[in-house]
C-alpha cells in the first residue's frame, strides 16, 4: 500500500511541474513581448522616419486591447480549453512579429501591435485557469510564485536579448528571433500531456448563468482584489518607470547610480516571488503576508523620497523595496483564490489581472505631470501612498465558504 501511495505521489507531482514549467514558459513570453518594442524604439524610428510619440502609439494599442478583452477572454477560458486558448494567444503575439519584421509601413507595424494585445489578453485567464484546475492544492502557492517569478524574468532579460540579437540581426532579425522564441513556448504546450481533464468545468442556465457570471465580477470579494491589483500595477509602474528621473531631479543622482538602484527594485522583486511561494505554503494568513510586505516596501520606498541615501545605501534601500513588494505576490494569487467558486478561475483572474492593464495607463498620467511640476519628492510619496491603499482593500476581503 504504502508503495502505491509513493507511486501516485510521485506521478502528481510529476505532472504538477510539467504544469507548472508549460504554463511559465508561456508566461515568461508574455512578459517578454510587452517589452519587444520600447530596447528597440530609435531603431525602428530611425528605419519608419516616425517620432517616439508615435512609435508609443503601437504600446498604447497594445494595452488598449489588452485591457478592453481580458475579461472577455476570461469567460472563454471557462467555456474552453485553456491550454489550446493560451497556444492561440501565443500564435497572434508570434504572428505580429513576423508581420512586423517584413512589414515598411509604421500603420502596419501599430496594427501587429494591437494583433500582439489581442494575444495578450489569454496569458492572465488560461495560466491561472491551468494550474488552479491541475495543480495539487498543497503546491498552489509554489506554482503561482514560479508563474509569477518567470514572467519577471522574461521582462528582466528582455532589454538585453533583444539589443543583442540587434547587434547581430537588426531590429527585424530581434522581432523574428522573438517569435522564435514564442514558438518553443507553443510546442512546449502542445506535448503536454496531463492526467488531469483538461475540459472546463460544464455549466448550464443560459441566460442566468450569464447573469450570475457577471454577478460573480461584480461582487465585493472580487472588485476589492480589483482594485488591489490596480493599486499595486500603479505604485510598482510609478517605480519602475519614473524613480530614474526622479531621483536626478531631486538628489542630482547619477544615472548609473539610479538604474542601478532600479536593478536592484527589479531583480530582487523576482527572487522576493520565490520566497513569498515558500512563505504562501507555511502560512494560510495571506492576507497577513500581504499587509506586511507592502508596508515594508512602502517605508523602504518613503526613505529613498524623504533622505539623500549615498549610492550602497539607495541600491540597498530600493533592492529592499522590491524584495518586499515580490514576497506577497504569491500570497495576492491566493486570496484571489480563495474567493473563486470552482469554474470560475478565467474570467475571475482575467478581470482581476486586469488591473495591470488598468494600473499601467494611469500610472503616467499621475507620475508624468508630478515630475512636469518639479515635484520629483511626490514621486516617491504617491507611489508609498498607493501601495498602502492596498492595505485597506486586501484587509475587507470576505473569504467564500465555497473556495476550492
Amino acid at each position: 500500500m504504502t508503495e502505491v501511495t509513493n507511486t501516485t505521489f510521485a506521478t502528481q507531482r510529476a505532472g504538477d511541474l510539467r504544469i507548472v514549467a508549460s504554463v511559465s514558459a508561456a508566461h515568461f513570453v508574455s512578459h517578454f513581448y510587452i517589452l519587444v518594442l520600447p530596447p528597440l524604439f530609435a531603431f525602428i524610428k530611425v528605419d519608419f522616419g516616425v517620432s517616439y510619440t508615435e512609435l508609443g502609439l503601437a504600446l498604447t494599442v497594445f494595452m488598449a486591447v489588452s485591457a478592453l478583452l481580458q475579461t472577455p477572454a476570461g469567460f472563454l477560458v471557462d467555456r474552453s480549453n485553456p491550454r489550446l486558448i493560451l497556444v492561440a494567444g501565443l500564435l497572434c503575439g508570434v504572428a505580429g512579429l513576423v508581420i512586423a519584421a517584413f512589414s515598411h509601413s509604421y500603420w502596419v507595424l501599430v496594427a501587429t501591435f494591437g494583433l500582439m494585445g489581442f494575444g495578450n489578453t489569454v496569458y492572465h485567464p488560461a495560466d491561472y485557469a491551468l494550474l488552479s484546475r491541475h495543480v495539487s492544492a498543497e503546491r498552489m502557492s509554489q506554482a503561482y510564485s514560479a508563474h509569477t517569478f518567470a514572467g519577471l524574468l522574461g521582462s528582466a532579460v528582455a532589454p538585453a536579448a533583444l539589443l543583442a540579437m540587434h547587434g547581430a540581426f537588426g531590429w527585424r532579425g530581434a522581432f523574428l528571433g522573438a517569435a522564435a522564441l514564442g514558438l518553443v513556448a507553443v510546442a512546449v504546450l502542445l506535448m503536454l500531456k496531463d492526467n488531469a481533464p483538461d475540459q472546463p468545468v460544464k455549466s448550464r442556465g443560459g441566460t442566468a448563468t450569464a447573469i450570475s457570471n457577471w454577478r460573480l465580477l461584480s461582487s465585493k470579494p472580487i472588485l476589492v482584489n480589483f482594485l488591489f491589483f490596480t493599486l499595486l500595477a500603479f505604485s510598482s509602474f510609478g517605480f519602475m518607470n519614473f524613480s530614474v528621473v526622479a531621483l536626478g531631479a531631486l538628489y542630482q543622482t547619477p544615472v548609473a547610480t539610479a538604474n542601478a538602484a532600479l536593478s536592484g527594485y527589479l531583480v530582487l522583486s523576482a527572487l522576493g516571488v520565490l520566497v513569498g511561494g515558500v512563505i504562501a505554503t507555511r502560512t494560510s494568513r495571506h492576507g497577513l503576508t500581504a499587509v506586511i510586505g507592502i508596508i515594508v516596501a512602502a517605508v523602504a520606498t518613503l526613505v529613498i523620497g524623504l533622505f539623500d541615501l549615498n549610492a550602497p545605501w539607495l541600491i540597498a534601500v530600493s533592492s529592499f523595496s522590491g524584495l518586499a513588494l515580490g514576497a506577497i505576490m504569491p500570497a495576492r494569487d491566493m486570496i484571489v483564490r480563495s474567493v473563486t467558486p470552482p469554474g470560475s478561475f478565467g474570467k475571475v483572474f482575467g478581470f482581476v489581472t486586469n488591473g495591470f492593464n488598468i494600473g499601467g495607463i494611469i500610472s503616467p498620467l499621475v507620475f508624468g505631470p508630478l515630475l512636469d511640476h518639479g515635484s520629483p519628492r511626490l514621486v516617491f510619496i504617491v507611489i508609498a501612498i498607493g501601495g498602502l491603499a492596498g492595505i485597506a482593500t486586501i484587509a475587507s476581503v470576505p473569504r467564500r465558504s465555497s473556495a476550492p
